[in-house]
Formats: C-alpha cells, sequence, structure tokens
C-alpha cells in the first residue's frame, strides 16, 4: 500500500461492474428465496408464515441497526477499521426506509403473534397488569418513534458524509467535529430505542417473561451481525479499486479481532442472562429457559453454543486467519448463519411445541436478501467507497494508524 493517497483518484473510482456482480448475485439469491416463500405460503399457515417473516425481519433490520451502531461508535473513538468500513455502514443505514415498509406486514397481523394484542388476553392477569404498555395503539406509536430517531440519524450523518465528498478536503474543524457531537447523544437515544423495541417486537411474543438485560443482548447481536456482514463485503470487493488499496492484511486482522470481540460479548450478555433467572427462579422468567434448553428445542441450544460461540471464538484465536480475507469470510458466515437460527430459537418457542425449525425460516431469511442487498449496492454504489476526504484518512489508512 503507497504511502501517499490521491484522494481525488480515490473519490473517483467505482468499481461498477464488481458492485453490479455482488448485487446481481444477492438479487439471484435473494430470488430463490422468494420463490420458496410464495410456494409455501399457500403450503403453511399464517401463523407459520409470520413467525418466520418475524425472524427474517428481525436479522436484516440487525444489520440495518448494527450500520448505525457502528457508524456512531467509529465517530465517536476513530480508528482506520471504521474509515475503511464506513461506506458499507452508511449503506447499510440507508435500507431503514425499506424495513420501515417491510414492518407493515408484521403490524397488520400483532394478534397472530403477539398474546396481548388477542382478545382473549383480558383474561390474562399478567398481562392486564402489563396493558398501559401493551396494546396496539402504543406499539405503533412507539414503533414510529423508533423508525424517526433511526432514519433522523441516518438522514443528519449521510448528508454530512456526502457534503464533506464534494468539498476539498480539510483539517480537523468544526464541520469534522459535528459527527462526534451528533453521534454521542444520538447512540444515547438509539440504544433507548433498540432496548424498548427489542422488548416491543420480541420479548413481549411471551408477556409473562421480562429480562433487564434482553436489549443489550440484541445490540449486541446486532453489532456482530454487521461486522460478519462488512467482512464479506469487503472481501468480494477486496480485488477492486479504492477498496484494494486499503482494505490489506492488516485492516482484516482489525475486523476480524473486532468480530471476536462481539463473540465474546455476545457470549457474555447471554450467560448473564442465563445466570440472573437460574439464581432467581422466578416462575415468571425461569419457563422461557426451560422451553429453550429441555425437550425439542435442546439440541439446537447446543448448536446455538456451538456455532455461535465455541467455533467462531476459537478459529479467530488465529492471527493467521484473521489476516486472510477469504477465510475469515467463510468464518463471518457461519456467524451469520448462527444468528438465523439463534432468532429462530429465541422466537420459535413461544409457537412451536412440537417442532423446531421451520425451512420457511430460512426461506425467509434469504427472500429478504433481494431487496434488501439490491438497495443496499445501490446505495454503495452511488458514493465514493472511501471517505478520502475524512481529515483522518490518509494518517490512519495510508500510513497505516489504527
Amino acid at each position: 500500500m503507497s504511502a501517499e493517497f490521491n484522494a481525488a483518484a480515490l473519490l473517483k473510482e467505482r468499481p461498477v461492474a464488481d458492485l453490479a456482480r455482488l448485487s446481481n448475485r444477492g438479487v439471484l439469491f435473494g430470488a430463490v428465496g422468494i420463490v420458496a416463500v410464495a410456494a409455501g405460503y399457500f403450503m403453511v399457515d399464517l401463523s407459520q408464515f409470520l413467525q418466520s417473516y418475524l425472524i427474517a425481519y428481525m436479522f436484516w433490520i440487525g444489520i440495518s441497526l448494527g450500520s448505525l451502531s457502528l457508524l456512531m461508535v467509529q465517530y465517536l473513538s476513530g480508528g482506520a477499521w471504521g474509515l475503511v468500513a464506513r461506506r458499507v455502514f452508511e449503506a447499510g443505514t440507508r435500507t431503514l426506509p425499506l424495513m420501515a415498509l417491510l414492518f407493515i406486514p408484521i403490524a397488520m397481523n400483532l394478534p397472530t403473534l403477539y398474546k396481548w394484542a388477542r382478545p382473549e388476553a383480558v383474561d390474562d392477569h399478567i398481562i392486564q397488569l402489563k396493558a398501559g404498555y401493551l396494546n396496539p395503539e402504543f406499539f405503533y406509536l412507539r414503533t414510529v418513534i423508533y423508525f424517526v430517531i433511526w432514519m433522523g440519524l441516518t438522514f443528519i450523518l449521510n448528508k454530512w458524509s456526502k457534503e464533506q465528498d464534494e468539498t476539498a478536503p480539510e483539517g480537523p474543524g468544526p464541520k469534522d467535529r459535528r459527527f462526534r457531537v451528533l453521534s454521542g447523544p444520538g447512540m444515547v437515544l438509539h440504544v433507548l430505542a433498540i432496548t424498548f423495541m427489542s422488548v416491543d417486537w420480541v420479548m413481549s411474543l411471551d408477556p409473562h417473561f421480562y429480562s433487564t438485560i434482553f436489549g443489550v443482548l440484541v445490540l449486541g447481536g446486532q453489532g456482530l451481525s454487521t461486522l460478519a456482514f462488512t467482512i464479506l463485503v469487503l472481501q468480494g470487493l477486496s480485488n477492486s479499486k479504492p477498496i484494494s488499496e486499503v482494505a490489506d492484511a492488516e485492516r482484516f486482522h482489525d475486523y476480524g479481532k473486532l468480530m471476536l470481540a462481539f463473540v465474546m460479548l455476545w457470549a457474555y450478555f447471554n450467560v448473564s442472562q442465563l445466570l440472573i433467572i437460574w439464581s432467581a427462579n422466578l416462575p415468571e422468567e425461569i419457563p422461557w429457559y426451560i422451553e429453550r434448553l429441555q425437550g425439542h428445542w435442546a439440541p439446537w441450544a447446543v448448536v446455538v453454543l456451538v456455532g455461535h460461540f465455541v467455533l467462531p471464538f476459537m478459529l479467530l484465536l488465529s492471527r493467521n486467519l484473521k489476516r486472510h480475507g477469504r477465510v475469515l469470510s467463510r468464518v463471518a458466515f457461519l456467524v451469520l448463519t448462527m444468528r438465523v437460527v439463534d432468532f429462530a430459537w429465541t422466537i420459535g418457542p413461544v409457537f412451536r411445541h412440537e417442532y423446531t425449525l421451520h425451512w420457511m425460516d430460512f426461506a425467509m431469511v434469504v427472500a429478504f436478501a433481494a431487496p434488501w442487498l439490491f438497495l443496499f449496492y445501490r446505495n454503495l454504489g452511488r458514493r465514493s467507497l472511501v471517505p478520502a476526504n475524512d481529515p483522518y484518512f490518509k494518517e490512519a489508512v495510508a500510513n497505516g494508524g489504527h
């Protein structure tokens, strides 16, 4: 990698063919899922369809929201790892309007998914104690607030980033500082929104269960999903300029270390939740784990443990593996696959007592890939692939800083 970078030349580089190739692969991959889901719609009942839909929705919005989280973390912390991946994060955040649109089927079928939205909920004493919060009208209002926060932060950060691209390079100053000034309180709002969102969309599926760490667990999983996805994108573009100039072995090593950290963080949050609930031994909480650690779901608990933590952890301890983008991308794909299994293991037992994973769970995730990846790569191709006008770009990337 050369010591000097020409910002203007880097900004002009657009690997149009490679972006189109990756986009077409994603759309074709998703098209297979769409065909399978369309066929499955007539083969399964509405409840099964919506269960799989929610699993897929949580997986893909996790990457969108994780992109926003890591984008703001990078602005607050600095570092070459985020400068190289910033365009991936920004393109990921700009898929949020699509995710808002894709939430409509869930919003229109609350009683099918959520017990507290059904007429018979009036006979459940515990649900009635939570009725001031768990009711459709307040649920819709909170959902609107979440998307307003996320899309507002996305709009402002992407707008300022575009302005930075279109102006001559400047040194650190007010225009650079504003990213950090917004990202500080923005991160607080974002974390609060995700915490309440995780309660509304996932934890309230079982309205008798509650966990004070559930939102943090979802947040950590989103960061892990986004890092794994980012590695796959950068590896796919690693032979194309300007990514080939900045995404070297050292940079993939950085992402591998970050992914290892998030794997451990995800495991720590899960173990913390389990230990707290197990030690308290409260009848409101322990059935949630009994359903997932015994019976039909017990083998999948082992799969999640091994595939989501043990195996990635052991592989990512290798320095050589983390420095090879192609090998690291295979670990990233494993992590993303296990994120789907983890969502199915979390959501499925609420509805499925005689069977576990359903083929529609995976078909729906693949189907979501078509519109999501199409929009993502379209967003990615509209901007320069590196923030060459960022005042810290030359020092942090060209000179190998961290």
